[in-house]
């Protein structure tokens, strides 16, 4: 078989367009309704999507804007994955976990769970937190800085997959007869003393389906870069061009051989903003729909947050992107593509929020399916990506479109499977199962 993209799908409750809950075929209430959900699922499933993708904060916004954005209450990704998961039989469940605020053994314990319940289909996107107003929920009186959450994520990654080793795949015999309920001799105690966490070990669950569930990472900076090179399976990025996107793509499959790792053994999956029409026209009118509903403030404060937690509010709306120091609560990677976003065009500030309403600095592509799957085409084929997590203004809808028009363009072109190749997400990725570190 020929050379096939894969395709995530990132839900986002009411859809990733920032006004997206106010349009009147989106249901207000998204974030905490299940039935909602499941219908996604099952439609991204019966397109035969690689992956639903779910992020999450464990921080609410409080600032007064806040009470005109939707993004204050929704599920928390491993609850909502988990019962998904049971609705579901092939598409995978990746969720956000941060590396900041939480522990290692928690999070193992429950992906690894996950992993059970839905027959080898969890995947955990290992972030670091660029929400600074997290770190208020968990004794802190500050964000912890940008290095020290790449430390930190690294050795929680060591950590958490070795829990997930600490059994051998045929350890728990369960023989009613001779008593004996798993071998002593494949239980291994991970005993791990570091710089950040000392964990004992071993994991109270069971070497899971996959080996282990699969490993997502967002970062695009340069010490992002170096920590997917050397943990990631999947990256998930922001590009704005297919030069850029082509540089990204060449850079990190640079790096793996350092680890000892192939190129096929990394998926790099840049995020992109579609809007789909039956002609361009009304793909465009169909965006222009959403735009109307932004408010510039409710723009500029989430171009604030995208930058890094900066308040803009005290800047006027008509003028420029003020000189921002570089942040440290948040992405640097995606302040720098913003800041140059906002120069090459000449964006006020106004504008710059309302650009990014939507696809919050991703690619952006509105039109036919044609004339999308041409573009996606030409990244896959260019060296660009080896697939696309896919972000849609408004659900349903949105991801209706894109199932129902994009996918079956891409299947026509041979770019994209008709069917699932395999039980777990790890085979429909072409990744390899992992050994065990300890055999």
């Amino acid at each position: 078989m020929s050379r096939q993209l894969k395709l995530g799908a990132f839900l986002m409750a009411t859809g990733h367009h920032v006004a997206a809950w106010r349009h009147p075929d989106v249901p207000a209430n998204a974030g905490l309704d299940f039935a909602h959900y499941k219908r996604l699922a099952q439609i991204a499933e019966a397109a035969k999507f690689d992956a639903l993708f779910v992020a999450d904060s464990v921080a609410a916004p409080t600032q007064d804007i806040a009470s005109r954005m939707a993004r204050s209450d929704h599920f928390e990704p491993l609850t909502l994955l988990s019962a998904l998961s049971a609705v579901t039989e092939h598409i995978g469940l990746i969720a956000t976990a941060t590396t900041s605020y939480n522990e290692p053994y928690h999070v193992a314990r429950k992906f690894a769970s996950l992993d059970h319940l839905s027959g080898g289909r969890a995947g955990w996107n290992l972030v670091t937190s660029d929400n600074a107003a997290e770190a208020l929920n968990f004794g802190r009186d500050e964000h912890i800085g940008h290095a020290e959450r790449y430390s930190r994520a690294r050795e929680f990654h060591q950590v958490v997959t070795g829990l997930w080793d600490s059994w051998e795949d045929d350890a728990f015999v369960r023989d009613k007869v001779s008593g004996a309920y798993y071998d002593p001799a494949k239980l291994h105690v991970l005993d791990h003393v570091g710089e950040h966490f000392r964990v004992k070990g071993p994991l109270n669950v069971a070497r899971s389906p996959q080996g282990q569930p699969v490993i997502v990472q967002a970062g695009s900076s340069e010490t992002g870069r170096e920590l997917a090179a050397q943990t990631a399976e999947v990256v998930f990025t922001a590009q704005t061009s297919l030069a850029n996107a082509q540089a990204f793509y060449a850079d990190l499959k640079a790096r793996l051989p350092k680890y000892g790792r192939s190129a096929d053994a990394l998926k790099i999956m840049p995020g992109v903003f579609v809007v789909v029409g039956g002609t361009e026209a009304e793909a465009r009118e169909k965006c222009e729909t959403f735009q109307q509903l932004v408010e510039p403030e409710v723009g500029v404060a989430l171009l604030g947050r995208m930058l890094g937690n900066f308040d803009l509010s005290k800047y006027p709306l008509d003028g420029p992107l003020p000189e921002l120091p570089l942040t440290e609560s948040g992405q640097q990677s995606r302040q720098k593509l913003l800041t140059e976003l906002a120069g090459r065009e000449n964006l006020s500030l106004a504008e710059l929020g309302r650009k990014i309403a939507g696809g919050r600095g991703h690619y952006s592509l509105v039109g036919t399916p044609e004339q999308i799957a041409d573009r996606l085409q030409e990244w896959f084929e260019q060296g660009a990506a080896d697939g696309f997590n896919v972000l849609v203004p408004h659900l349903p809808g949105g991801l209706e479109d894109f199932a129902n028009g994009v996918v079956p363009e891409l299947q026509r072109r041979g770019l994209f499977r008709t069917e699932y190749e395999g039980r777990t997400l790890r085979q429909n990725l072409g990744l390899a199962r992992p050994g065990n570190r300890f055999v």
